[in-house]
């Protein structure tokens, strides 16, 4: 028989654990309800994100990047200031706080 360590065990563990997480992630993210009401409102970057990733497997690569930052901007502008607005009161330090404060502008969550 053969003898297994405590380390052993624990990397069993761990490793299921992980397989069992990827496995749910994976079913919930191709969910269609659940791509749907995600991303409704945000079409438009989701296709150009995707695009430009086709863009690179097709072998031309600062297009496809290009393609891929304008759909990360416009599926994640929303989020930006509130980003901003955190960084600004989470930082005590005095220009980058300032900076923050700016780019955060009027739009806030609180």
């Amino acid at each position: 028989m053969v003898s297994i360590t405590e380390w052993q065990k624990i990397g069993v563990g761990t490793a299921g654990f992980g397989i069992f997480f990827i496995l749910l992630g994976i079913l919930l993210y191709f969910d269609s309800v659940l791509l749907a009401f995600g991303n409704r409102h945000k079409l438009k970057g989701t296709s150009f994100f995707l695009g430009g990733v086709t863009i690179v497997l097709l072998r031309w690569p600062l297009l496809g990047m290009f393609l891929e930052a304008y759909g990360f901007f416009n599926l994640f502008k929303g989020f930006f200031p509130v980003a901003f607005g955190f960084l600004g009161n989470a930082f005590d330090i005095p220009y980058l706080s300032a900076l923050f404060r700016r780019l955060q502008g009027s739009s806030s969550m609180v």
